[in-house]
């Protein structure tokens, strides 16, 4: 199907965070050749619960020229290094996905070889010892620098970074209309979405409708019924449960994210405020249990009193359908494990702009844009799946389940690659690194037999010695760092 009508006016049906990133993106980038309104209703709540950012969002940000420390006064923000999996291979473990490099790879090979040989003959550290950002994390340190050198993300309160975002797309020419959407009105010949009617009865025309109205997908499937891709039999947890409370000590530079019997329980670190919330299976876990297991596993003052919130893990079969492109949870979920959901709509208003319709909507635009965003979510959702299927836990029914079922040909193909090679690779539609797969392999227990042989190519004696300079060096850097702590204080100041 093609309109080859101009894409004029963009209609962007719901608010949050999604809805913001979009308006500010198309707002600052193509405000001179569209007019963009965005409509919501305060009546309408959004879900909220991602508080945690990768660093791709700096990249995000640079696009649109958002000053960093405007962006962390308003948001509440910290920093944030990594993540820390506390006992998901087994109960009492702990391993660390940071999102800096981990040693130094060559052209022959990544650096995990090397320590494979320096850990066989006896000399080599733990392998986060070769990770700055690891180590930085660990002992609560954080600075940066105009020449760069740490890659981090942020811990931000997302209702805060939809009110700054929204004062930034409002200011690049963004029109807001508030109301709640009564009516989805399609073409009878095309079955393009012409006008959202509301339920003031304003009609709000547009030739480009974005989706952004949440699970319900009013748009995407409500009216245009793309359908939805069900993932729960490889991501199980459907159920999560937020709650604030207020900071008891220093903010952490990393998210911490605790397995429980039947999911796990996440601590995100702000200004003034943690953020803390169990994600669960209700098939293993009712919401009673789950509430007293996060009112008993919390520090500080509660806030905001918890409610369950509902999801199904998969993805609209198509995120581009006729002339409405869908974003965030309206587009799909995988579940907030590895922080990506603001990535993804980031990413996808990225590709929105490259690929956007101004003469027209064609099928291979469509086409071309759900095959992009497909590719990349079925490589974040191995990437999590992984944390599932990769455990030695045998302490609940959850836990074995995860540990028995089939999972994506895909992933079935890296953890044998990585068990039999100690191989591990970044392919072009993965947003995870070969350092991140690494990590969590590592992490979860998966040991590779053999690996490359480069590191006895090099000598042992000359290997040693790399390992503990390389070692030295990053443990010298992290020691002259200010606290995590003073140093946001003194930039937000």
């Amino acid at each position: 199907m093609i309109l080859e009508q101009v894409v004029k006016r963009v209609v962007i049906a719901g608010g949050g965070t999604a809805g913001w990133v979009v308006a500010a993106a198309l707002g600052k980038h193509l405000g001179r050749l569209v007019e963009v309104t965005l409509v919501e209703s305060e009546e309408i709540g959004t879900v909220g619960v991602g508080e945690s950012t990768i660093p791709t969002v700096r990249s995000f940000h640079a696009l649109l020229g958002i000053d960093e420390r405007e962006f962390l006064r308003a948001t509440s923000s910290t920093f944030k290094l990594g993540i820390s999996f506390e006992n998901w291979a087994e109960i009492g473990d702990r391993y660390f996905h940071a999102f800096g490099v981990v040693g130094r790879a060559i052209w022959m090979g990544d650096f995990h070889h090397f320590w494979f040989r320096g850990r066989e003959q006896g000399f080599a550290g733990d392998i986060g010892d070769y990770c700055f950002e690891l180590q930085a994390a660990l002992a609560e340190k954080f600075a940066t620098s105009e020449k760069g050198g740490i890659n981090y993300a942020y811990h931000l309160d997302a209702g805060l970074y939809a009110r700054f975002l929204r004062s930034f797309a409002e200011a690049n020419g963004i029109k807001r209309v508030e109301g709640k959407i009564a009516r989805v009105e399609q073409n009878g010949e095309t079955g393009f979405i012409e006008a959202l009617e509301l339920e003031s009865h304003e009609r709000i025309e547009g030739d480009l409708f974005i989706d952004c109205t949440g699970f319900r997908g009013l748009l995407i499937e409500g009216a245009l019924q793309a359908g939805y891709e069900d993932w729960t039999h490889w991501l199980p947890t459907n159920s999560a449960l937020p709650l604030q409370t207020r900071a008891v000590g220093p903010a952490l530079p990393y998210t911490r994210a605790i397995a429980h019997r039947a999911g796990w329980q996440w601590r995100i670190p702000l200004q003034h405020r943690v953020g803390n919330g169990l994600v669960y299976c209700s098939d293993f876990m009712s919401d009673d249990e789950a509430h007293d297991l996060l009112h008993s596993s919390v520090e500080g003052e509660v806030i905001v009193a918890p409610r369950p919130i509902r999801y199904r893990a998969g993805m609209r079969r198509k995120a581009w359908v006729k002339n409405c492109v869908a974003f965030g949870l309206s587009s799909g979920f995988v579940e907030p494990l590895e922080s990506t959901s603001i990535h993804l709509f980031m990413i996808g208003v990225t590709r929105l702009i490259q690929l956007f319709p101004f003469a027209g909507i064609t099928d291979s635009l469509a086409e071309r844009y759900n095959e992009l965003s497909r590719a990349e979510l079925e490589r974040v959702r191995d990437f999590i799946i992984l944390h599932y299927k990769a455990t030695e836990r045998d302490d609940s029914d959850f836990w074995r389940q995860c540990r028995e079922m089939s999972i994506p040909d895909t992933l079935a193909a890296r953890i044998e690659l990585f068990r039999e090679n100690g191989i591990a690779y970044q392919a072009q539609d993965d947003l995870f690194r070969v350092d991140s797969w690494v990590q969590v392999l590592l992490g979860q227990r998966v040991t590779p037999k053999r690996y490359h042989a480069m590191g006895e190519l090099l000598g042992d004696a000359q290997l040693e010695e790399a390992l503990a300079d390389l070692k030295g060096n990053i443990a010298r850097a992290v020691a002259g760092m200010p606290t995590h702590q003073a140093f946001v204080e003194g930039y937000v100041t």
